[in-house]
């Protein structure tokens, strides 16, 4: 028995004709750079979140980092995120010049402490980056009350999120801005990198459009700082495929995960908690064991892959450690990481395979005792 960790190629086959149909469209057109493709992923991703404008970039922390610049956050500001995120998160705040001010995360959501926000606020600060950690989305109307009082913005961290809700509205449309990933693996994936910014904001989109396409409003006419962050045409024709399956996947993924719920349910395992009122989407089903290591390599001795997401909370990794020890900072997110294991999870996974997983994991236990 193998059991992978991610089913790309499964989703692959099941699409090969729609994909190769797409991908010869560009081709026989040729419009490989901001072609018809792009404009037209924009406009359908902009309807299935809710918002007016989307803009296709290169990968999601380019839509981070993009959608922190069209508010000119640089040099000398702050922006709080959360200690338990993909690295890529921070990165986005550090490549504009401004300065990630790390918090912790709930112990129960596993999302960023919306309670720890207002007492990091500074007067350097400039805005918020909630991340929707594995597809469940984070406290926004907590955050965005915060955000007016202190005249904040909010770019929301939704890599790992598409199509998820917090009350009736999709993620992507709740804050000033939001950054999407289209990494292969993720709910809506391409077959590269690749990343999209919803927002409201007509200016803030105006400016995004410049910035990532050399800082040009005008052609050769370099106005704004001069990158080059354009989503590729293939893959937004891959995309624009996907699209119109996301909602069964994400579906799919729910179902998957009440199964899992389910059969977990005796085991000794703790599961991301999901307020009412909020649709998780389950990029990632994610457990905590205080054995996670051991059970791990028992999962791996089966023929189940697994992960950990993520093995370093951000305010440990060498780069932002600076070689200070800061251990301790964030207690609930070195926990965390400590413990989380990511089992496999993706549309096609059948209740087979989840109840021999499970089995697998009562079994490892047993075995511990």
């Amino acid at each position: 028995m193998n059991i992978p960790f991610v089913g790309l190629s499964i989703q692959h086959k099941h699409l090969h004709n729609e994909i190769n149909s797409a991908i010869q469209g560009v081709m026989n057109r040729g419009d490989f750079i901001l072609g018809k493709d792009v404009s037209s992923l924009e406009e359908e991703f902009a309807a299935y979140c809710g918002t007016k404008y989307a803009i296709g970039v290169d990968s999601g922390l380019s839509a981070l980092e993009l959608s922190l610049r069209a508010y000119d956050i640089g040099p000398g500001d702050e922006v709080i995120v959360p200690a338990l995120t993909f690295t890529a998160t921070a990165a986005a705040i550090s490549f504009t010049g401004a300065t990630p001010k790390f918090i912790d995360v709930d112990p129960e959501t596993w999302n960023i402490d919306a309670e720890k926000i207002e007492e990091a606020i500074t007067p350097h600060t400039k805005a918020i980056l909630p991340v929707h950690l594995y597809g469940l989305p984070a406290d926004m109307h907590m955050m965005l009350g915060i955000a007016e009082k202190y005249n904040l913005k909010v770019v929301e961290g939704a890599c790992e999120a598409h199509g998820a809700m917090y009350k009736g509205y999709k993620v992507g449309s709740l804050g000033n801005a939001a950054g999407f990933s289209f990494y292969p693996t993720k709910n809506l994936g391409a077959c590269g990198d690749a990343g999209m910014i919803t927002t409201n904001d007509a200016k803030a989109a105006e400016k995004i459009r410049a910035l990532r396409n050399y800082g040009q409003r005008v052609k050769n006419i370099h106005e704004l700082h001069p990158s080059n962050h354009r989503l590729d045409s293939l893959q937004a024709a891959i995309l624009r495929v996907k699209l119109k399956h996301l909602e069964e996947w994400n579906a799919s993924r729910c179902r998957i995960s009440a199964l899992y719920n389910e059969l977990l349910s005796n085991a000794d395992v703790t599961r991301q908690m999901k307020p009412p009122g909020y649709q998780h989407v389950y990029y990632l089903y994610v457990i905590r064991s205080r054995n996670r290591d051991a059970l791990q390599a028992h999962l791996k001795g089966r023929g189940i892959e697994t992960a950990i997401h993520y093995p370093l909370p951000v305010h440990l990794q060498p780069y932002y450690a600076k070689g200070e020890d800061r251990h301790g900072q964030f207690p609930i997110a070195e926990k965390l990481c400590n413990e989380v294991l990511s089992l496999p999870m993706y549309p096609e996974l059948t209740e087979e395979q989840v109840e021999i997983i499970v089995s697998e994991i009562k079994l490892s236990q047993k075995t511990a005792v």
